[in-house]
C-alpha cells in the first residue's frame, strides 16, 4: 500500500532540522531512505501542504507530511469507533490488538494515525495510553493546544477508570482493596528476560499501586474455572491491574506475560505464535477491557470560558467487548 503520514510540529521539535525530525519517525528506514524521499521527483515530503526538497529548520505548529510507496505492516484491527465527544475531547473504543501509537511493528495503522487520517481531527493527540491487547475507552484531545491543556490536569478531569477483565479461576474474596509497589526487575534481582514486566517488590522499593477488583461471576467451562472482574484503578502505573492479578495468582487469560511464565511473549519476539500456541492462550488477546470513564463536568466545561452551570459528572461505558470474551461464556 502507499502510506502516508503526517504530524504537527511540537514546540520541542521547532527549531530542529526536518530530517532530524524524520529519522525517528519509522525506525527501519534508513536516513539515506529519508533522503531519497526529500530529494525525488515525487513530492513525497510536504511542509504545510507545499513539497519540500531541502532539510529546512522546522518551526512550531507547521504540518509534516511524507508518503512511502508499497509500505508493508503488521495487519491490525482497525475498527475503532466514537463513543462520545465534546468541544476539545473525545473517548474512542479502541480494539484489541490496536496498538495506540508506534511500534516496532506498526507505524502506519496504529490508532492515533487512524484517527488522524479517519477522524475530524486531523491533530488528534491521546491523553493516556492502553496497552496493545487491551480494548475499550481511551481519552484524545482533539489539537495539540487541547492535549496540553488537558495532559497536565488529567487527574482533576479523571473521576474514575473502571476495567473489566476474564481471570484464571476463582478468587477466595468477593472485593479485595490491593495495594503493593510495582517495579521491573533484572535477572538478577529475581526478574525475568522480559524487561517490560512489572513485579510486586517490598514497599518502598517501587512505585505505590492500588486497585479495588471486585468478582461480579465465575463458571466452569471445559472444567475449568474462570472468573469476570471489575477493577477500579486508583493509581495508574505500567501494567498494574495484569501484574497485580497475576502476583494474587489470578492471571488475565490470554495474557503472554503474565501467565504460563511469558513464554508466549518470549516466543511472539522470535517468530509468530502458531495456532496450537493460540489454543493454549484460548484467546488471541487478553481479555481486559477499559469499561468506564468518569470524567469531571465542571472540569470538562472549564476550557469553553463560559459560565456552566453544576451539573452531574459524566460517565461514559464501552459495551464493545470482543468477540473473544464469548468463547469463555462473558
Amino acid at each position: 500500500m502507499n502510506a502516508t503520514f503526517s504530524f504537527t510540529v511540537s514546540k520541542k521539535q521547532a527549531n530542529t532540522l526536518l530530517l532530524a525530525c524524520l529519522y525517528p519517525a519509522i525506525p527501519y528506514l534508513q536516513p539515506e531512505q529519508w533522503q531519497g524521499l526529500l530529494a525525488g521527483e515525487q513530492g513525497n515530503i510536504q511542509l504545510d501542504g507545499i513539497t519540500v526538497h531541502q532539510d529546512v529548520v522546522l518551526l512550531f505548529g507547521q504540518v509534516v507530511s511524507y508518503s512511502i510507496d508499497d509500505y508493508q505492516e503488521a495487519d491490525v484491527d482497525d475498527a475503532w469507533s466514537l463513543i462520545w465527544s465534546n468541544a476539545d475531547i473525545a473517548a474512542i473504543h479502541k480494539p484489541a490488538n490496536l496498538p495506540v501509537n508506534r511500534t516496532t511493528r506498526n507505524v502506519y495503522n496504529t490508532l492515533i494515525q487512524l484517527l488522524r487520517r479517519e477522524s475530524p481531527w486531523p491533530d488528534a493527540h491521546l491523553l493516556h495510553r492502553l496497552d496493545l491487547e487491551t480494548s475499550g475507552l481511551i481519552l484524545i484531545a482533539q489539537n495539540n493546544s487541547m492535549a496540553r491543556q488537558y495532559q497536565s490536569q488529567l487527574d482533576q478531569l479523571i473521576k474514575r477508570k473502571l476495567y473489566r477483565a476474564v481471570v484464571q479461576g476463582k478468587p477466595d474474596w468477593v472485593i479485595n482493596d490491593y495495594c503493593c509497589d510495582l517495579a521491573t526487575l533484572d535477572e538478577q534481582a529475581g526478574g525475568t528476560a522480559i524487561r517490560s514486566q512489572m513485579h510486586v517488590v517490598p514497599s518502598g522499593e517501587g512505585k505505590k499501586s492500588r486497585t479495588r477488583f471486585n468478582v461480579l461471576t465465575s463458571h466452569v467451562k471445559e472444567g475449568v474455572e474462570y472468573s469476570l472482574l471489575e477493577c477500579e484503578l486508583f493509581t495508574g502505573r505500567k501494567h498494574q491491574i495484569r501484574a497485580q492479578l497475576a502476583h494474587l495468582g489470578h492471571p488475565i487469560v490470554g495474557d503472554k506475560i503474565y501467565s504460563n511464565q511469558g513464554s508466549f511473549y518470549l516466543k511472539r519476539l522470535q517468530k509468530t505464535l502458531t495456532e496450537v500456541d493460540h489454543e493454549q492462550l484460548m484467546t488471541p488477546h487478553h481479555l481486559l477491557h477499559a469499561y468506564e470513564i468518569q470524567l469531571s463536568n465542571l472540569w470538562c466545561n472549564a476550557g469553553n470560558n463560559e459560565e456552566q452551570p453544576e451539573t452531574q459528572d459524566i460517565v461514559i461505558r464501552d459495551d464493545d467487548f470482543p468477540e473473544a470474551w464469548q468463547l469463555l461464556g462473558f
